[in-house]
């Protein structure tokens, strides 16, 4: 067995003074509500209604002021009070330098296949919205939906000098890294393991995860990819790979919108004017690869988890 194998008997035995289940639905809930309600309030107390001519700088440092207090605050607050061993619970420890190597090389890999994933899934929505009246109107709503987030992404990504694109990296890439892996993958995560399979742990809390972003065409594309950040966590039972992992992704699509500046980097409803087949073979050849590199890290790290669920 290699050293570096998953064991939950390396750890101290959790005891929660609820139910881990109730307290993952409870902190869920709660989250939402204190990260997009209270939020939003505070967001409108602040610019007003002209929130397009507010000072950009200001509501960047508000964006980041709210995840670290509506969401990094209450996951470690819940991990306390339900469970004292905050350490275990948000899994802090450090991973080997090959754990980080093999599962970034799989973020890379998962990237450019998730983002070919979006050019069939709208391919096929644009075909069936010209025949089909329901799917236009859906389409057309969710067009709006996703037209406000990309607006509200455009403008916190303009940066017209270094500062501002060091003070977008740090709102963008480093902060939703650490806090909403604190929370998802950790708190609620290890909460719902305490439960069920680490597999349907990782899974649902990953549906949740994608549920959070509002993002209508990028919903499961966030979920595989918060899958894949919850599969890594448990794995390794180390929160800085999937810290690591979701700040490459978040600062891969920061540094190509830097780089090209087109709003398609921030459009989840684009459709390639060239047709699918291009995507479907590099969509198919980079699910091959991935798939091939998830085995290796399967064969290489097994998981011993023996321990029985309630």
């Amino acid at each position: 067995m290699n050293n570096d194998s998953f064991k939950y008997g390396n750890e101290p035995e959790l005891h929660p003074s609820v139910s881990p289940v109730t307290a993952a639905v409870t902190g869920l809930i709660g989250v939402f509500i204190l990260y997009q309600l209270v939020g939003g309030i505070l967001t409108l107390l602040i610019f007003g209604m002209d929130f397009q001519n507010a000072d950009i700088n200001a509501v960047r440092l508000m964006t980041m002021g709210g995840q670290i207090l509506f969401i990094l605050f209450p996951a470690l607050l819940l991990s306390k009070m339900v469970y004292e061993d905050v350490t275990t619970v948000i899994r802090f420890r450090y991973p080997s330098k090959e754990q980080i190597v093999l599962f970034s090389a799989g973020i890379i890999i998962l990237i450019p296949l998730l983002q070919n994933y979006l050019y069939i899934q709208n391919y096929f929505i644009e075909q069936l919205a010209q025949n089909n009246q329901l799917v236009q109107h859906t389409k057309q709503i969710l067009d709006k939906l996703d037209k406000l987030v990309e607006e509200t992404y455009g403008q916190i990504l303009t940066a017209n000098n270094f500062i501002d694109a060091l003070l977008i990296v740090v709102v963008v890439a480093i902060t939703p890294a650490i806090c909403e892996e604190v929370f998802f993958r950790g708190f609620v995560q290890k909460s719902f393991e305490q439960r069920l399979k680490p597999y349907w742990s990782a899974l649902i809390t990953a549906i949740f995860f994608g549920l959070y972003h509002f993002n209508p065409y990028g919903l499961l594309p966030l979920i595989a990819l918060g899958f894949y950040l919850g599969w890594a966590a448990y794995t390794t039972n180390s929160i800085f790979i999937p810290m690591i992992l979701h700040f490459i992704n978040n600062f891969t699509a920061v540094t190509a919108y830097f780089l090209f500046g087109e709003e398609d980097l921030i459009e989840s409803n684009v459709v390639p004017e060239s047709g699918i087949t291009e995507p479907l073979i590099i969509f198919f050849f980079l699910l091959i690869l991935f798939g091939g590199l998830v085995f290796y890290i399967k064969k290489k790290y097994p998981q011993t988890n023996k321990r029985s669920y309630q």
